[in-house]
C-alpha cells in the first residue's frame, strides 16, 4: 500500500462529515421560495419579476463590493446567502416600487446589516428585514402604496387599493375585506411574495422536511398571533392569513444566525415575535408588525440564549 502522499489529519471531535453546508441550505431556501415567487409574479405581473431580478443582482454586487473592500476572496459568494437576501427583500416589497428601491434596500441589508459585522454568520439582525425597515422609514409613501392583483402575466397593475390589514385597522370606507379563501390563495393586495399563504406553507413545510428550519419558531409565532387575536376580540383566522405572517414566520424568523440555539429559546422567540406583531397591529401606528416583531426578537436572541442555556453536567447552580 502506497502511503507516501497520504496525510494523517488529527483534529478534535466531533468527526462528522456532511455535504449539507451553508450553500446547500441557501439553495434549499431558494427552492422553497420559488412557489411564492412565481405566485407573486402571477398575481402582480412581469414588473414584479424585474424587481426581483434587480434585487437579487444588486444584492450579489453589493456583497462582491464589500468582500473586495475587505480583501476577502470572492469565492465566498458561492454560499448563495446574498442571493437569498436579495430574493427575500424583493418579496417583502410592494409590487410597483421604483427599481432604485431594491438597490438601496439591498445595499443597506448587505453593507450595514451584514458585512459591517463581519459577514455571514456574524450579523445579529436579519439583513433583509433591516433593509425593509430602512426603506419603510425613509420612503413611507412608496413602501405603503399597494395595487390590486391582476392574476395573469400582464406587465403591472395600475389599480390602487389597500391591504386587508389596513382596511381592517383603519376602517377604510369603500373597501371590502377579502374572503378567507382569497387570503389563503393570495388574491389580495400586499408585498410581492407575502400574499399566498398556500404557496408559503408549501415552501415552509419543505424546509421543515429537509431539516433546514425548526418547526418551533413558525408554529409558536403563528399560534401566538392566533390566540392573542382571539383573546382581544379580533378575528384570529383573518389575522394569521393576512399580512406577511407566514413569510416572516417560515423564512425570516428561522434564520440560523439571528435566532436562539435551544428548543426552549426558539419557542420563546416565536411567542415574543407573535406578541410584538400583535401589539403593533392593534395598538401601533402601522397595520403590520411582523418585520419589527422579528427584528426585536433578533436583538433579544443573545439574552434568550443566556437565560435558557443548558447547565453543564456537574455544574453547581449559583
Amino acid at each position: 500500500m502506497e502511503l507516501e502522499n497520504e496525510k494523517l489529519i488529527v483534529s478534535s471531535s466531533p468527526h462528522i462529515f456532511t455535504h449539507e453546508d451553508t450553500s446547500y441550505a441557501m439553495k434549499q431556501v431558494i427552492f422553497a421560495l420559488l412557489p411564492a415567487t412565481l405566485g407573486g409574479i402571477y398575481f402582480f405581473g412581469i414588473y414584479s419579476l424585474i424587481v426581483i431580478i434587480v434585487s437579487v443582482i444588486s444584492s450579489v454586487l453589493w456583497e462582491a463590493l464589500a468582500l473586495y473592500i475587505r480583501r476577502k476572496p470572492l469565492t465566498i459568494l458561492k454560499d448563495y446567502s446574498a442571493v437569498v437576501t436579495g430574493l427575500l427583500l424583493a418579496l417583502i416589497l410592494p409590487p410597483n416600487v421604483p427599481l432604485w428601491i431594491p438597490i438601496i434596500g439591498t445595499g443597506v441589508a448587505i453593507l450595514l446589516a451584514k458585512q459591517v459585522f463581519g459577514g455571514i454568520g456574524e450579523n445579529f439582525l436579519n439583513p433583509a428585514l433591516v433593509g425593509r425597515a430602512f426603506l419603510l422609514s425613509s420612503y413611507p409613501q412608496i413602501m405603503t402604496s399597494w395595487v390590486k392583483p391582476i392574476n395573469g402575466l400582464g406587465f403591472m397593475s395600475n389599480v390602487s387599493t389597500a391591504t386587508p390589514l389596513a382596511i381592517e385597522k383603519l376602517k377604510l370606507a369603500g373597501y371590502s375585506l377579502p374572503s378567507y379563501w382569497e387570503l389563503f390563495i393570495g388574491n389580495r393586495a400586499g408585498c410581492i411574495g407575502e400574499t399566498s399563504v398556500l404557496l408559503l406553507l408549501l415552501g415552509g413545510l419543505w424546509l421543515i422536511y429537509k431539516n433546514i428550519i425548526d418547526w418551533k419558531i413558525p408554529v409558536s409565532f403563528i399560534l401566538t398571533v392566533f390566540i392573542v387575536s382571539f383573546l382581544v376580540g379580533k378575528d384570529p383566522i383573518f389575522h394569521i392569513l393576512s399580512g406577511g405572517l407566514f413569510l416572516g414566520a417560515f423564512f425570516m424568523a428561522t434564520d440560523w444566525v439571528t435566532t436562539p440555539l435551544t428548543s426552549k429559546g426558539r419557542l420563546i422567540f416565536g411567542i415574543g415575535a407573535g406578541l410584538f406583531t400583535i401589539v403593533i397591529r392593534f395598538w401601533g401606528a402601522y397595520p403590520e408588525g411582523v418585520s419589527y416583531g422579528i427584528l426585536v426578537m433578533n436583538a433579544l436572541t443573545p439574552l434568550i440564549d443566556n437565560l435558557v442555556k443548558p447547565r453543564r453536567f456537574g455544574e453547581v447552580k449559583k
